[in-house]
This record gives C-alpha cells, sequence and structure tokens, in this order.
C-alpha cells in the first residue's frame, strides 16, 4: 500500500475536510431560525432515513448503536448545536472541539493503562494553552458557558470513538447511520422539553430553502459524502497519511467563518488556533516522525 496521496486522492481528503470545516458556517446559517436541539434532531432523522432503507445494519450489538448514537447525537451535536446558538462563534466552535483528539487519547490510555508520553503532555499543554487564550478573552460572542459545552461535546466525541474501536471493522457510513436512530429520539424529546412546541413551530414556520438547504446538507455533504469518502481513503492509505489532513478542519472552519459571516479574526485567536494546532500537529505527526527517526533519537515516553 502506497503510503502517498495521489493529487487526486488528496483532492478528495482536502474537499472532505473542507466540506467538515464549512460545516460549522452551516449549521451557523441554519440556527437563524430553528432551535439548536430540534436542528440536531432533524440532522439525524434525515441520516437515517432514506439510507437506513439500502445499507444494512452492522453486525453489532444493538448496545454499540445506541452507545454511539447518544454520545454522537446528544452528546457531541446537541451541546455543540446548542452551544453555537450565540454562545461561541462558529470559526473558535471547530477549534475547540478538535481537542477531541486528546479526549480520545486519554480515554484510550485510561482503557489500556499505557501511560501518557512526553511528547503527548506537550501537545496536551500547547493545546490546554490555546483553549486557555480563548478563555482569557471571552466576550458576548464567545462565553464561558459556550467554551465548556463544546469542551463537553469534544470529550463526548472522544466517547464516541471509543466506541467505534470495540465495535471491530465496520461499514463506518453504516454505522452512523443506524446509530442515528438512538440519537434523533432524546433530541426530539430534549428539543421539546427545553425548547418547547411554540419555538419549534414558529421555527418551523420561519424556515426558508436555505435553512432546509442547511439541514440537508448536514445528513449529505457532512455525513454521506464525508464519512463514505474518508472511509474509501482510510481502507486505501495508512491512517498516519490521511489523519493529519484532519489538521485543516479548523483553518476552513475559520476561513469560512470570516469570509461567510464576517467573524474578526484578532490576534488572540490566531494565537489560540495556533496553540491549538501546534497540540494537535505534534500528537498526530509525532509517531509518524518517530518511526523514521534512529532509536537513539527518539525522546523516552
Amino acid at each position: 500500500m502506497n503510503g502517498g496521496l495521489p493529487w487526486r486522492h488528496l483532492l478528495l481528503a482536502i474537499a472532505v475536510v473542507a466540506v467538515w470545516g464549512t460545516n460549522f458556517v452551516v449549521i451557523r446559517i441554519g440556527l437563524d431560525h430553528l432551535p439548536p436541539l430540534f436542528f440536531a434532531a432533524l440532522r439525524f432523522s434525515f441520516a437515517f432515513l432514506p439510507l437506513a432503507l439500502v445499507l444494512p445494519r452492522p453486525r453489532v450489538p444493538w448496545r454499540r448503536l445506541a452507545d454511539y448514537g447518544l454520545l454522537i447525537g446528544v452528546g457531541q451535536f446537541g451541546l455543540l448545536f446548542y452551544a453555537m446558538n450565540g454562545r461561541i462563534t462558529p470559526g473558535l466552535a471547530s477549534l475547540v472541539v478538535q481537542s477531541q483528539v486528546f479526549f480520545t487519547i486519554l480515554l484510550s490510555m485510561r482503557s489500556t493503562g499505557e501511560r501518557v508520553g512526553r511528547v503527548q503532555w506537550l501537545a496536551l499543554a500547547l493545546a490546554t494553552a490555546g483553549i486557555a487564550v480563548i478563555m482569557a478573552h471571552a466576550d458576548a460572542h464567545t462565553t464561558p458557558l459556550g467554551l465548556l459545552l463544546v469542551l463537553l461535546a469534544a470529550a463526548s466525541w472522544a466517547g464516541g470513538n471509543q466506541v467505534t474501536r470495540t465495535a471491530g471493522p465496520v461499514n463506518m457510513l453504516a454505522f452512523v447511520v443506524w446509530a442515528s436512530l438512538f440519537s434523533a429520539p432524546p433530541l426530539f424529546v430534549a428539543a421539546l422539553l427545553v425548547e418547547g412546541w411554540p419555538a419549534i413551530a414558529s421555527g418551523l414556520a420561519r424556515a426558508d430553502a436555505v435553512t432546509w438547504g442547511a439541514v440537508l446538507w448536514q445528513s449529505t455533504a457532512n455525513l454521506m459524502f464525508g464519512y463514505a469518502a474518508w472511509g474509501w481513503l482510510l481502507a486505501r492509505y495508512p491512517a498516519a497519511t490521511i489523519t493529519p489532513l484532519a489538521l485543516l478542519v479548523p483553518i476552513f472552519g475559520m476561513g469560512a467563518s470570516t469570509l461567510w459571516l464576517g467573524e474578526p479574526m484578532q490576534a488572540w485567536k490566531l494565537a489560540a488556533a495556533g496553540l491549538v494546532l501546534a497540540g494537535l500537529a505534534i500528537n498526530l505527526l509525532w509517531p509518524v516522525l518517530a518511526r523514521r527517526l534512529p532509536r537513539g533519537d527518539v525522546p523516552a515516553g
């Protein structure tokens, strides 16, 4: 299996991360009319149907699907949509939610008993410093509550990653589609309890073609194209070749938010992004570099 990417496949990978990054702007547009929890419920409803009619249920226990559906549907996207409803800007949300990488590492090491190495501690320290910079500049557009909710969303995403690891080799697109069966109902219930039927009815009445386009984008481009193409690439190339390209997600997210929504990119935001992305890059790229260095040149841990 060739470790390099032909230019066509590289463009495909960049297209996926561009869709995932710009999706934060699409979420913000949908939230102009729809209540956040109801919006998230619609996202997973359209993700389940009609794909469940053509994709067979993966051969995993229902409990795995339920755990993933709750963690990703309610935990990740429910909290993320709720936070982005006036509590954090799309650009910063696209950056902060990438902290799921470190939550995933911590959960994995807790389950395996493996110790965190010095390089990983450095990566975590850099990312934490970036989050601290954001917290220090909290304002009406990026509130402490919004930042906390996105961090909880990232932790939920990490929990979902652990579920997929224990599920074994499965068709990831089918897994996500069938897990949506356990995402949509609790999100609808939460929307009724938290947001109330009047807000939902008002949102539906005000929803226009752009709003419904944002909903469909969540299940078509973001899920169908994104997961299918990413899974196709991971099946053909080493994870070390594909995974680092995910570093482009917050770059697309912050860039799109600036271009389309006019989100200002102050120096402190760029500094925070630099710290978080440096931490992510060290964590993703160090294992690749360590394998190429002579054994005596690799730091312990």
